[in-house]
C-alpha cells in the first residue's frame, strides 16, 4: 500500500536575526574626518593630532596686507646715495682737509659695503678705537666686532693700512734718515703705535745714515719683550750696517721708559760700541706719543 504521507524533510536551522541600525550621520561624519569611525559621543573621540601643535595664524591676509602697508616712494631704500656723491665731490674739490675722519673713513667704506649706509658704521669705528689712524691699526679680530664690519672689510681696512706704512717706508729708503727725524717717527707710530703687543724693532743705517733695513726683531706680550744684544749686533754686522736705531712700542699708550728699557739700551750700546756700530737713538713709541732716550739723555 503506497504511503500517501508527505516524506518527512529535514527542517532548515532558523536563520540567525540580522542586527541592522540606522547610521547616525553625526559620528559617520565625524569618523570622516578623524579618519575612522569611533564609537560613543563626538565629544569622546580622539583629535586630530595636527590640532595640538598648529599655531593660530597671526599675520594678515594679503589683502590686508596691501591696504595697511603703503607704497614704498621710489628711491626711498637708496636715500644715501645722493649723500655719496655730494662726500665725493666735496673730496674732489677740496681734498682730504674739507672732510671730518669719520667722512673719510665713511668715503673708503662705500667701496667696500656698496648697498647700506656707512655713516653709522664709521662713526661705530671711531668710538670704538678712538681715532683714524687707530682704526687702521686695530688687529682685524678687533675690527669684526663693529655691527657692519665683516671679514672682507676688515681685510681691506688692513690693506688701506699696508699701503700706507709702505708709502711712508719709501719716504725713509736711501734718505738720510737722521736729516729727516720727523719722518723717522711718523713712520714708527704708523707701523707700531697702535699693536696690541710689544715689538722691538731696528732700523739698520750704512755710513750715510740712510736706511738698509727696517726689521722687527722680536714680538712680545702686552707688556714686555725678550731682547738679546748679541742678536741685534750681530745682524748689523750682517748688513754692512755702521748705525742703529732702536724702537719699541708700550701697548699701554705711556712712552715713558721703563728701567728695563734703559738698562737694555745701555747693554746695547756697550756691545756694538768696540765693533763700530753707533746706536744713535732708542725711540719709544706709544699712542699718546714717543719718547727718544737721546733726546731724555739716558743714553
Amino acid at each position: 500500500m503506497r504511503d500517501l504521507h508527505p516524506v518527512a524533510r529535514r527542517a532548515r536551522p532558523p536563520r540567525p536575526a540580522r542586527m541592522t541600525s540606522r547610521r547616525r550621520p553625526d559620528l559617520f561624519e565625524k569618523g570622516l574626518e578623524d579618519g575612522g569611525l569611533h564609537e560613543g559621543n563626538a565629544d569622546d573621540a580622539p583629535q586630530d593630532e595636527r590640532s595640538f601643535f598648529a599655531e593660530p595664524r597671526q599675520g594678515k591676509t594679503r589683502g590686508q596686507a596691501l591696504a595697511a602697508d603703503p607704497p614704498l616712494e621710489a628711491g626711498g631704500a637708496e636715500h644715501y646715495h645722493g649723500h655719496r656723491d655730494r662726500l665725493r665731490q666735496r673730496f674732489r674739490d677740496s681734498g682730504d682737509r674739507a672732510l671730518a675722519d669719520y667722512e673719510l673713513l665713511e668715503l673708503l667704506l662705500f667701496r667696500l659695503i656698496p648697498r647700506r649706509d656707512t655713516k653709522p658704521i664709521a662713526k661705530a669705528l671711531l668710538a670704538r678705537f678712538g681715532s683714524l689712524p687707530e682704526v687702521l691699526g686695530a688687529p682685524a679680530h678687533l675690527l669684526t666686532e663693529v655691527k657692519g664690519v665683516g671679514d672682507s672689510v676688515a681685510t681691506d681696512l688692513k690693506l688701506v693700512a699696508a699701503i700706507a706704512h709702505r708709502m711712508l717706508k719709501g719716504d725713509l729708503k736711501g734718505r738720510q734718515v737722521l736729516a729727516s727725524w720727523s719722518s723717522v717717527i711718523e713712520y714708527c707710530r704708523a707701523a707700531m703705535a697702535f699693536e696690541a703687543r710689544e715689538q722691538f724693532r731696528v732700523l739698520f743705517l750704512d755710513k750715510k745714515n740712510a736706511l738698509i733695513a727696517d726689521e722687527v726683531q722680536q714680538t712680545g706680550t702686552v707688556d714686555h719683550t725678550p731682547v738679546y744684544p748679541r742678536e741685534v749686533v750681530k745682524r748689523a754686522l750682517e748688513l754692512s750696517a755702521t748705525a742703529i736705531i732702536l724702537v719699541h712700542n708700550h701697548p699701554s699708550g705711556d712712552p715713558t721708559p721703563s728701567r728695563a728699557d734703559i738698562e737694555m739700551t745701555k747693554l746695547i750700546v756697550d756691545t756694538a760700541r768696540p765693533l763700530g756700530i753707533t746706536v744713535h737713538d732708542h725711540i719709544i713709541i706709544g699712542k699718546d706719543g714717543h719718547a727718544s732716550l737721546k733726546g731724555l739723555k739716558l743714553i
